[in-house]
């Protein structure tokens, strides 16, 4: 009996390997496991609820604005402005959705031609690639150790898009102001636009970000995707945003239009009515986030680890150095026989497979110490990694991550 086929879009890429692993730690936790998580991409904060019957509830219950409720897109408006020195005009200028994926999703789909070339700067989100095949453009990818002044040899006629996340998952590195307007001149060189991913934002050291909006005020090539979610500690609420210029965003409301509809009326109208509140206690928390980083090091450090150089987020991204597996088997081994998760480097570029991300956002120093001391021991070690790590996702039923081979 024949069956309908799928697509082969859908079918050529693979499943989101952070959130494979972190369905793996899940599972084990609900099987009893204590895990010590390393992997998730957010920081938990202490937040209050504030109170929903200040909110126009009823109005909760219905769509609302497509490109996002007038009052929240003022207030990220008036945030950029306050935070970053960049003007950003709510009226016309920012579109608000669900969650930054879908933003920097839609974003590509409203600019990138079939066939048409983006490249990707290293490390990089494992989703910038994916949603890049998904509109059938060319993703193509700047290894991590080439230096921003050397970019425009990977340029190419068909070049439609460059993509950088800064501050930088998983790196935490923060592109310098001369880096950032350097790629605008030559993203204008080429009439390529620049998408740049801001999601950690807010995790930093006071004075050492810039927004890309800063230095292309008129938003001729600047694209910047961010979120709310990510930054307020609330990435279960998906809310996030694009900002670009007036002409972009009438296209982006239309891909909203027919693939969300609007972001959740209700959350909406809660980040709006207590956008202060919340930034006043969230972002003190963000910034602790950052000092615990910098204490964070020093035990990397300690132990004899090395990682990439950054100061923002609160990743670090572990080398592995000549150890004899790739990043996934070692993790996946991490946390199969040490409880401990991370997520693997090559889900952040074929340049970065000798990489692990270490998350400390959710787990107290004391943990994040002990299990830094025990990755530099199975580093030390020659364990057959991978052959015990088929043996233990056989023994617990789980199945292996499909790696893309290119």
């Amino acid at each position: 009996m024949s069956t309908p086929q799928f697509s082969q879009r859908s079918q050529s890429i693979p499943g989101a390997l952070s959130i494979y692993i972190n369905d793996l730690v899940y599972k084990l936790k609900r099987n009893g496991n204590d895990i010590t998580t390393l992997s998730l991409g957010e920081a938990f904060f202490d937040i209050p609820m504030f109170d929903f019957a200040k909110l126009d509830f009823v109005r909760g219950y219905h769509y609302s604005d497509s490109q996002g409720l007038p009052e929240l897109r003022e207030k990220i408006a008036m945030f950029y402005k306050q935070q970053y020195d960049a003007n950003v005009n709510g009226t016309d200028e920012i579109l608000v959705t669900a969650g930054s994926k879908a933003a920097i999703y839609m974003a590509i789909l409203g600019t990138v031609n079939r066939g048409e070339q983006v490249l990707i700067h290293e490390p990089a989100w494992l989703s910038y690639q994916e949603q890049v095949r998904l509109v059938d453009a060319v993703p193509s990818f700047i290894p991590y150790n080439v230096p921003v002044s050397e970019f425009e040899s990977w340029f190419t006629p068909t070049t439609r898009m460059l993509v950088i996340n800064n501050p930088n998952n998983p790196a935490g590195r923060i592109y310098t102001s001369e880096e950032l307007k350097e790629l605008i001149k030559l993203c204008k060189k080429f009439k390529a636009w620049l998408l740049v991913d801001e999601a950690y934002s807010d995790f930093i050291n006071p004075g050492e970000f810039h927004s890309i909006l800063k230095f292309d005020e008129a938003k001729e090539v600047a694209i910047v995707a961010n979120s709310l979610s990510k930054n307020m500690g609330m990435s279960g609420w998906r809310i996030g945003y694009i900002v670009g210029a007036p002409s972009l965003i009438r296209q982006l409301v239309k891909l909203n239009q027919h693939l969300i509809t609007c972001a959740p009326t209700i959350l909406q109208a809660y980040l709006a009515h207590y956008f202060d509140k919340i930034i006043s206690i969230t972002l003190p928390q963000a910034r602790e986030v950052v000092a615990k980083r910098k204490r964070v090091e020093a035990l990397v450090k300690e132990v004899g680890l090395s990682c990439l150089e950054g100061s923002a987020t609160f990743y670090f991204f572990v080398s592995m150095g000549d150890f004899p597996a790739n990043s996934l088997d070692f993790s996946m081994y991490l946390l199969l026989y040490h409880n401990i998760s991370t997520a693997p480097g090559l889900a952040y570029g074929e340049s970065t497979d000798r990489f692990i991300r270490v998350s400390i956002g959710t787990e107290s120093e004391e943990r994040i110490a002990d299990a830094l001391a025990v990755i530099k021991n199975v580093l030390s070690s020659r364990d057959d990694v991978k052959k015990l790590v088929e043996i233990k996702l056989v023994e617990l039923g789980f199945r292996p991550f499909e790696v893309r081979h290119v």
